[in-house]
């Protein structure tokens, strides 16, 4: 017991007074005078500032005039309520240019289309395309090998607007009118048709179609990236043991314009001036 009073009760004491000597010569903000002063007076990058320190230091909300970033929806104003639309897409197609011919030609082109809503979901679309390639031909002595060939199609029909929103549709279609075959430009002399040495069909005017549809990515409400599947229809006429009817597949890429105009702007006047 008098060890325990002779040696931690000062040390305890002499504790005691350091802590109270460090507190006095490091007093807490609110006691440090002016201070209140310089934190009003002073702001981020030298910029002066007037209100208390907590005003002081809330930051100001981002803005085209202090560098900031406004996040903006570009596909907000997608409606689907325009009245015309024109495409132009890169097109590709498959084709049999002799009705004996069982190898195929892959030919490419345009295919420029354009469409008018009736309703949100009904339209009538009218397409022009143009394919263009060069095919095998039967065996000969003559050395045709690779010639060129063409198909013209002008189309007309029904389309349909399945479902949809902001970013993306599906349009369905069912299009019907004719096709030109070009097949003897490139025959170098020899005889054309299905019984000359390439045995190709002659140049003729025929019945065509196209049966598939769109997808649309929206890009904005104007603009749209169109994709294109479709079964590709002809009917050239040339005597063979297989039927004349073909149906080959193509496809179709590209960009879509909306023109600016609402199948609704009649109805929304009318509704305003009954207001």
């Amino acid at each position: 017991m008098h060890l325990l009073k002779r040696y931690v009760l000062p040390f305890s004491v002499a504790a005691a007074v350091f802590a109270a000597g460090a507190m006095a010569q490091n007093p807490t903000p609110a006691s440090q005078p002016g201070q209140q002063g310089q934190s009003s007076s002073s702001g981020a990058a030298g910029e002066t500032t007037t209100g208390t320190p907590d005003q002081a230091n809330v930051p100001r909300p981002l803005s085209a005039e202090n560098g900031g970033y406004l996040a903006i929806d570009p596909l907000a104003n997608v409606k689907y309520d325009n009245r015309w639309d024109l495409s132009v897409l890169m097109a590709s197609g498959h084709t049999h240019a002799g009705p004996n011919l069982r190898e195929g030609a892959d030919l490419g082109g345009l295919d420029v289309s354009a469409s008018y809503w009736l309703t949100k979901h009904w339209g009538v679309e009218g397409s022009a395309r143009g394919y263009l390639g060069t095919t095998g031909v039967a065996p000969n002595d003559l050395n045709l090998d690779g010639l060129f060939i063409a198909q013209y199609f002008g189309l007309v029909g029904p389309e349909y607007l399945g479902p949809h929103n902001k970013h993306v549709a599906v349009i369905v279609h069912a299009l019907v009118g004719g096709v030109w075959g070009d097949f003897n430009t490139d025959l170098r002399g020899a005889t054309p048709g299905p019984g000359g040495p390439a045995g190709m069909y002659n140049n003729q005017i025929t019945l065509g179609g196209a049966v598939g549809g769109h997808i649309d990515l929206n890009r904005s409400p104007r603009w749209v990236f169109r994709v294109s599947p479709e079964a590709l229809l002809t009917t050239f006429n040339g005597t063979s043991a297989y039927p004349r009817t073909q149906w080959n597949f193509g496809i179709s890429v590209g960009m879509e314009y909306k023109f600016k105009g609402s199948r609704f702007r009649k109805a929304r006047a009318k509704q305003k001036a009954v207001k």
